[in-house]
């Protein structure tokens, strides 16, 4: 398959680990990939952003930037529709962006197949964590004008292939495709014994978490709760990453004399991450956005860790209470504090529940390889009707 790959995003973190592991399993099947896209640093970094776009952001009215962005679609367009012509694509594979219109007029301008990959429904995102929207109307607009226009929609969890269908597209047109793992990356990940030990973490019971730490995390309730009777004394949380509330929780852990028992990694670079997460004994996902599926949970369930979560619909599209997690209710105020109680307190149930954990990604298939295999499965059929229309 010959598949031109466009994307608006700008940032190294998370998406980037997302673009990046579909591209090489891809090209790893075969398939030959244009790619489209900003031009940023390949840093490898994780956590980094592009500060160019945070700057211009909140320096125009909200308004203006959000026709800005819409603006960019014709530049965009300008420049797939030159790919377009010059490498002769089976199909066109768009990673969704608010007010991104370039593969919609792509599709309709030179009739190439598209499909959409969605990873969260970004008006209602901009409205609930990035400050709003100053032009709502045109947001809707431009995401439903997405949205219908492709040929297959690619949510990441069911939750999230609701918002899609709220908006007119079909079931027929849905397919949900899970965030992934890539297996060889964490295949060379040490023995947790020997991960503790280069860390300094020796003897430790060691609770983790991985990527951009953000308020609506919780993170400070496991700071809390470490300071509390129900704590073993020989626990040390580890945040592998950074993020805009890493500053409270360090004055957290200094003042409730914690401060040598909780780590920050920093910025690291994603090569590292196995390393930190090999030496977890308790993984973290104290919560998370109603419609997402979490990187850190698939690094989590590879490294086999025994994982609490909340009981939350996307997060059950993955994880049973008892097989490979252990959920609590997050409604209920002290149910976390309860599981981390609880998992500290069982060495049994922790390595039941990091054997699970390590057979999931198989049985769902939860890997960059079997999404790679799901797209091109629909990039062949897509390009095999086009064919079919075109000689009829």
């Amino acid at each position: 398959m010959k598949i031109l790959y466009h994307h608006r995003t700008a940032s190294k973190d998370g998406q980037a680990v997302h673009i990046e592991e579909m591209i090489a399993a891809l090209r790893a099947q075969g398939h030959e990939v244009r790619v489209v896209a900003p031009a940023v640093s390949a840093d490898g970094q994780m956590g980094a952003n592009v500060g160019w776009v945070h700057r211009l952001r909140s320096a125009l009215p909200k308004a203006l930037y959000e026709l800005l962005e819409l603006t960019y679609s014709l530049v965009a367009y300008r420049r797939l529709a030159q790919a377009a012509r010059e490498f002769q694509p089976d199909v066109l594979y768009e990673r969704y962006n608010l007010f991104l219109l370039a593969g919609v007029m792509l599709k309709r301008r030179f009739g190439i197949p598209l499909l959409l990959e969605v990873n969260a429904p970004l008006v209602f995102e901009r409205c609930q964590h990035s400050g709003g929207l100053a032009l709502p109307w045109l947001a809707r607009w431009a995401e439903g004008l997405a949205w219908r226009s492709a040929d297959y929609v690619l949510p990441v969890t069911r939750v999230l292939a609701a918002h899609v269908t709220a908006y007119g597209v079909p079931d027929v047109r849905i397919r949900v495709i899970p965030n992934g793992i890539n297996r060889a990356h964490f295949a060379v990940a040490p023995a947790p014994t020997f991960a503790k030990a280069q860390r300094g973490l020796g003897g430790k019971l060691v609770l983790g978490f991985t990527g951009f730490v953000r308020e609506w995390h919780g993170v400070d309730r496991v700071i809390r709760w470490m300071a509390t009777p129900a704590a073993p004394g020989n626990v040390h949380l580890v945040i592998v990453g950074d993020g805009p509330v890493r500053g409270e929780l360090e004055a957290l852990a200094q003042q409730m004399g914690l401060q040598d028992r909780v780590t920050f990694t920093g910025v690291i670079h994603r090569d590292q991450v196995p390393d930190w997460v090999a030496a977890f004994d308790i993984a973290l996902q104290p919560a998370v956005v109603p419609y997402a599926s979490p990187l850190k949970l698939m690094e989590y369930l590879v490294l086999g860790k025994a994982i609490i979560a909340p009981r939350t619909p996307n997060l059950c599209e993955v994880l049973s209470d008892g097989e490979n997690s252990l959920l609590f209710d997050a409604d209920a105020s002290d149910a976390f504090e309860h599981a981390l109680s609880q998992l500290c307190a069982d060495d049994v149930l922790r390595e039941k529940l990091g054997v699970g954990a390590h057979a999931t990604i198989d049985r769902l298939d939860l890997t960059w390889d079997g999404n790679a295999r799901r797209v091109a499965g629909l990039a062949a059929s897509l390009a095999d009707a086009a064919r079919q229309q075109r000689s009829a």
